[in-house]
């Protein structure tokens, strides 16, 4: 198995001529990095005009491993290739290994390159990939020892930077010019700035001469180059460190790399928006920063979140008025560390009235709603500390929990939501405080333990009697003035007492089955459909009026489709099934006869369109004439293919009990008449987008082709 690693993009708030004079400081020798013992000039060629110099080394490692695993061979050697270009201002690091390179490959690349809001700054990049073919039955021993080196000394290598540009500092080199071309450097005047290097520029053979700089630059330490700035994020797509320390927390090399990798997949093939980084770095957390794990449950979470329309909770949810008073359960203020902290008095709500009187589908899209509002207080906070907060803290009062409570049909709803939140909001929890456990407790814990994970189990804490009072109780955890006043606090919480919910409010079974709430489970805006080979899924939509648009939303769930719409002068038969494919459960209709001629029965009116794998579709077409209008999905005969190395999204919900020989598609249609359509005709907008607002921002890439244009 090939291992890779992904830096973020690393800042220096320093010019990109001064930070490559911190470089060269390095070589040949660098006791700041113990196992790198020196380097050898191999190769050192220059440009005519000196504005390319490209140096090639061999690096002497002194590896730290067992005498056993180094059979005989007391260093590494590395090959690294430089090539620096002054005029577009960029250095390309190329290194490979040459000591066991018939049995280990090591590829490593590194860039140095100028901000793009900042010209006066640096970015520095790295990857690097371990790929053991074999090495005498050690192979997972090599790969241990080799990633922990190497991920040890990776940000080792920005302290070095810092050292020798505090050391070029001090020796009162505070500015390098850039370079210019040769027969334009007669026209440069050496005019000297308070705190610039009065000298020409880098020599044609591109070397820094640091003595003279040093002799011929001003010391006036007034003048910093480490100017103070809020964390940025050089590219849209990529992300920096220091907007990862400040927002996302302390991470290893390798968690960073996790998180990156996952982030660019989702780029890649998840079209359309994609979730924040904090979003994206729970799922990490969740699965211990497996990336294909992490990666499955996250696709799983987005298509929950879009079938289901669950985005939208905040803005349509609106809970009954006896929910409110009711249901014992509220926000209240934040914890010792910045958490947002939710009080549920279990022991007062009656569980078993809610469920009668509410549904269990109603109580889950309640206990939805408080998941999503601690996200945007998650991140509210985060702003108002200064530092990340991606979790909250929950405060679970039990004074008056009895039998009641384990009544069956009660504990089967805790324990449908238990599945789902654990499912679609992991790691968010960063703290469970459970006060005044009585007796009955341990019942219910015994029912309930089994479906929390052990991640998540370990941030229970449980007080029982009046032990969470004083010091090891409450107040390690939260402030004293936070403690709620029915805990003995002072702060007054207005978090409803529950009680018991009138027997007047119940409703029938029938009722319950009946009502208006949108099921999570049963009841969606999209449907699905298999598509077989030779098997297209058709769908017809009626046009009445001309220039009506037809829009649509749609997520290709496996396999690769081709996409088409037609105009139909025949009236197609009655919804037929496959014969061949007729399976309980699949959705499959095809309306285009075998006898009808393209052309002459029905037209193409936009050309087809190839769907990729785990690609997400909006688009519209405004119709030119009334009539019947098919969009169709087929199979497509080319193989599936892919810019990354990570499998696609097809691959990753294979759990979605859809077998290998089916292609699957999530779809939604809508024809809005021209006046009502959002947006020009020119963006082609969809009123009912899917996207997530879990999104940060927006990767699009679009087509148009005659009047209707998509958006992947």
């Amino acid at each position: 198995m090939v291992q890779k690693y992904q830096s973020p993009v690393r800042v220096y708030k320093y010019p990109f001529e001064m930070v490559m004079a911190a470089y060269e400081k390095r070589f040949p020798t660098c006791p700041q990095i113990p196992v790198f013992l020196g380097s050898e000039v191999l190769s050192d060629v220059t440009s005519d005009d000196g504005s390319v110099h490209i140096i090639e080394r061999s690096c002497k490692l002194n590896v730290d491993a067992p005498r056993l695993l180094k059979k005989g061979v007391e260093y590494v050697y590395f090959i690294q290739k430089n090539t620096l270009n002054w005029k577009d201002r960029t250095l390309l690091i190329e290194a490979h290994n040459e000591t066991f390179a018939s049995r280990v490959m090591v590829l490593e690349t590194c860039s140095y390159s100028v901000h793009p809001e900042n010209e006066d700054w640096t970015c520095f990049e790295q990857s690097a990939s371990l790929d053991i073919k074999s090495f005498f039955g050690f192979e997972n021993t090599v790969e241990k020892i080799a990633m922990k080196q190497y991920t040890a000394n990776i940000k080792r290598g920005k302290e070095v930077i810092e050292y020798y540009l505090n050391e070029l500092i001090a020796e009162g080199i505070t500015e390098i010019p850039r370079w210019v071309p040769p027969e334009k450097r007669a026209l440069v005047k050496p005019a000297a700035p308070p705190c610039a290097a009065p000298l020409c520029t880098p020599a044609p053979d591109s070397r820094l001469d640091l003595d003279s700089l040093a002799h011929s630059s001003t010391k006036d330490s007034s003048c910093s180059l480490s100017a103070a700035a809020e964390p940025t994020t050089p590219d849209a797509d990529k992300l920096d460190a220091d907007y990862i320390e400040r927002y996302l927390g302390q991470l290893t090399p390798m968690q960073e790399s996790c998180l990156i990798q996952l982030r660019q997949w989702l780029q890649e093939t998840h079209k359309g928006k994609i979730p924040k980084d904090e979003h994206i770095l729970r799922f990490l957390r969740a699965r211990d920063f497996n990336i294909d794990k992490a990666r499955e449950m996250l696709c799983q979470s987005l298509t929950w979140r879009k079938q289901y329309q669950v985005d939208y909770i905040l803005e349509t949810w609106r809970p009954p008025a006896f929910l409110e008073e009711y249901y014992a359960g509220g926000w209240h203020f934040h914890d010792s560390n910045g958490r947002p902290l939710y009080i549920l008095r279990l022991g007062q709500m009656d569980t078993k009235g809610l469920v009668k009187a509410l549904g269990e589908e109603a109580l889950l899209r309640h206990v939805l709603s408080i998941n999503e509002e601690g996200q945007k207080r998650c991140e509210e906070n985060t702003k108002i500390f200064g530092r990340p907060i991606t979790s909250w803290t929950c405060l679970v009062d039990l004074e008056g929990l009895n039998m009641r409570h384990l009544w069956r049909p009660g504990v089967k709803a805790l324990l449908r939501i238990i599945e789902v939140v654990e499912a679609n909001y992991p790691e968010t929890l960063g703290r469970l405080l459970i006060v005044r456990a009585p007796r009955v407790f341990p019942v219910l814990w015994t029912l309930v333990s089994p479906f929390i994970n052990d991640n998540t189990r370990q941030k229970f804490l449980v007080y029982s009697g009046n032990n969470y009072q004083g010091v090891g109780g409450l107040v390690d955890y939260i402030d004293k003035e936070i403690i709620p006043d029915f805990l003995g606090g002072d702060c007054l919480c207005n978090v409803p007492e529950g009680g018991l919910v009138p027997k007047s409010l119940y409703q029938t079974e029938e009722e319950l089955e009946n009502s208006d709430h949108i099921k999570l489970w049963t009841e969606t805006i999209y449907q699905s459909a298999h598509v077989f080979k030779g098997a297209p899924h058709e769908i017809v939509i009626e046009i009445l009026e001309g220039s009506s648009v037809i829009t649509w939303d749609f997520d290709i769930l496996k396999g690769d489709l081709v996409f088409n719409i037609f105009h139909s002068k025949r009236s197609p038969q009655a919804a037929k099934k496959d014969p061949s494919t007729s399976t309980p459960g699949v959705n499959n209709v095809q309306l285009i006869e075998k006898s009808w001629v393209l052309g002459v029965d029905y037209s193409m009116v936009e050309s087809p369109l190839m769907c990729r794998e785990g690609e997400s579709i909006q688009g519209s077409h405004i119709t030119r004439w009334p009539g019947l209008y098919i969009l169709q999905w087929k199979v497509s005969g080319h193989a599936s293919s892919s810019g990354t190395a990570l499998p696609r999204v097809d691959d990753v919900l294979a759990s979605l009990q859809v077998s290998s020989h089916k292609c699957k598609v999530m779809y939604y249609t809508e024809v809005l008449a021209s006046e009502d359509f959002r947006g020009s005709m020119t963006s082609l907008e969809s009123c009912h987008s899917g996207f997530s607002q879990l999104s940060a921002g927006t990767t699009s890439s679009s087509q148009s082709q005659s009047s209707s244009l998509i958006s992947r």
